[in-house]
């Protein structure tokens, strides 16, 4: 995907360095879940955070949380980030790999996002609108990347249709095919990431990606909701 941001009051005030929460009035033709998840969105202090450290969403986050404790994203590495949008991976690849040659004497890695939509330009990034589900997909991104990637990442999901076992069916899909993805695309020892949901076919996932990596495990970053069915499956040392 803590440390909240600030939040704290004037002179005065009494609060000490309480943040302070921003209450949503249900407006006139708003849903409460809309208005609730407007609240949530407001007092989320990551949302806060990655407003004040210029990521382009909380998802940031995850990935930085994951690196922290997987250390994949090392300066030198070609990483390849499926399903980029809005970027916020991205703009943490940039920077962990050396992609911009800001940390000096460290090797320079590459970043490519490839997405389905256009993605606004980022800093250090090579993007690539290219669905990955295209037959010729893999060679196309071997060809822009110049050879194969150390990392695959993948932050995918289906939009939600509501239904809950239709949303994770969906998304274990994506999960699927970016494994399949990443086995054409991944040099020995390169690591994959992808997001899952709990609920019972991601053991499929896992039984294919033991045969592929030396490691292969679950993590749920702090940064991913508690409420949340969400998690990561983590691959390292492909086999190739």
């Amino acid at each position: 995907m803590s440390r909240a941001g600030g939040g704290g009051a004037g002179k005065g005030a009494g609060r000490g360095d309480r943040a302070l929460k921003v209450r949503v009035k249900t407006a006139r033709g708003r849903k409460l879940s809309s208005t609730r998840w407007l609240q949530r969105q407001l007092n989320d202090p990551y949302v806060q955070r990655a407003k004040k450290e210029g990521y382009r969403g909380r998802a940031a986050y995850k990935i930085l949380e994951i690196d922290n404790k997987f250390r994949f994203l090392v300066p030198g590495a070609r990483v390849v980030d499926l399903g980029c949008a809005p970027g916020g991976w991205s703009q943490v690849a940039v920077r962990r790999v050396n992609a911009l040659g800001e940390k000096s004497g460290k090797a320079r890695g590459t970043v490519l996002g490839v997405d389905i939509q256009a993605v606004e330009p980022i800093a250090g990034a090579d993007l690539m609108q290219l669905d990955f589900l295209d037959e010729a997909a893999d060679e196309a991104v071997k060809e822009r990347l110049g050879g194969q990637a150390d990392v695959v990442l993948s932050d995918m999901a289906a939009p939600a249709s509501g239904h809950r076992q239709t949303d994770h069916l969906k998304i274990m899909a994506l999960a699927e095919a970016a494994a399949e993805f990443a086995f054409d695309l991944l040099a020995p020892g390169g690591s994959f990431v992808a997001k899952v949901l709990r609920g019972g076919t991601e053991g499929e996932l896992l039984a294919l990606l033991k045969q592929r990596f030396d490691r292969v495990q679950h993590f749920k970053p702090p940064s991913s909701r508690k409420d949340s069915a969400e998690m990561f499956v983590v691959a390292t040392v492909f086999r190739g």
